[in-house]
């Protein structure tokens, strides 16, 4: 891709983004209550994926195209990885700082520069047990996701399939087939906004470089995380908003106003959206606030 913008990765600004992306055939969100259908809002009937599925998608690209350590993940319990970081803060903490059950500040210091997602996204860092009371504390991540939500209803489907190879001896000498099902959604186009506190930033950490991976992993944030299950998804847009006073120009609600998405046919007869193109996305230019700059880094 292209080189990042360094308007985007300062992290003494705040910024905003939207972000779009697309499914086809597949299964963005699984709803582990509703049989893993993709998740969707029952009185509206548009789609939903949550906040933690695309960190969860963000957390993966940068442990694998950068890799960065990461906090929230499936290889190491949490209390592992916090009691590592204790004996690797200098000076060493004391036995009395060990054992209070209070939050400590150095640990948490040391937990916020070793992991990326902690200092970007937050954390719940009293995760101590019986006998493990290391409590760092909770800690406000700068950079938040809110759910993305389809820009139309969807169809959620749940097709059969069967395989031809069987689990057991007495399956084969029956002959008797193996059933299973996948659920879908034939086409979605979800839409997502984000938001960067650069005031938390300060107390984190967050470096320029954090930034950057941060834009980088959205951008291709399916790219490296295909499965049979997801179909074909992809980043349909991303637009970030940039302040120039650090407690912003405008309000990120109208910043977000000035993206539109419409579909091209707007008649009752209409098919269903299938593809990205049967959308228009509109971008007011003209109304962006004074001290206000738009990057589109996809779209």
């Amino acid at each position: 891709m292209d080189e990042i913008p360094a308007t985007i990765t300062d992290t003494s600004r705040r910024h905003e983004f939207v972000l779009m992306f697309d499914v086809t055939n597949g299964n963005p969100n699984g709803d582990p209550d509703a049989a893993n259908l993709p998740r969707m809002d029952p009185e509206s009937g548009h789609g939903l994926v949550t906040d933690v599925a695309i960190k969860r998608k963000v957390r993966n690209y940068l442990a694998l195209a950068h890799n960065l350590p990461i906090f929230i993940q499936s290889e190491s319990a949490l209390n592992t990885l916090k009691s590592g970081a204790a004996d690797r803060v200098d000076p060493p903490l004391t036995p009395a700082e060990r054992s209070s059950g209070r939050p400590i500040p150095r640990l948490q210091s040391r937990l916020c520069s070793e992991f990326y997602d902690i200092r970007m996204f937050g954390a719940v860092l009293a995760t101590g047990e019986a006998g493990d009371r290391l409590n760092a504390g909770q800690v406000r991540g700068p950079l938040q996701v809110t759910f993305a939500r389809s820009i139309d209803r969807i169809a959620p489907m749940d097709a059969t399939i069967t395989r031809q190879a069987r689990t057991t001896e007495e399956r084969m000498e029956t002959g008797t087939t193996e059933m299973g099902r996948k659920s879908f959604v034939p086409y979605g186009l979800y839409r997502a906004h984000g938001y960067f506190n650069p005031f938390l930033a300060e107390r984190t950490g967050v470096s320029t470089d954090d930034l950057q991976a941060f834009w980088q992993a959205l951008t291709n944030l399916f790219e490296f995380d295909r499965s049979a299950s997801r179909g074909d998804m992809a980043v349909c847009g991303l637009y970030v908003f940039t302040h120039e006073n650090k407690l912003g120009n405008a309000s990120a609600r109208s910043l977000f106003n000035l993206i539109t998405v419409d579909p091209v046919q707007q008649t009752e007869t209409a098919r269903p959206p299938r593809q990205f193109s049967d959308y228009a996305v509109r971008v007011d230019r003209e109304n962006l606030p004074p001290g206000v700059t738009l990057t589109a880094l996809v779209g």
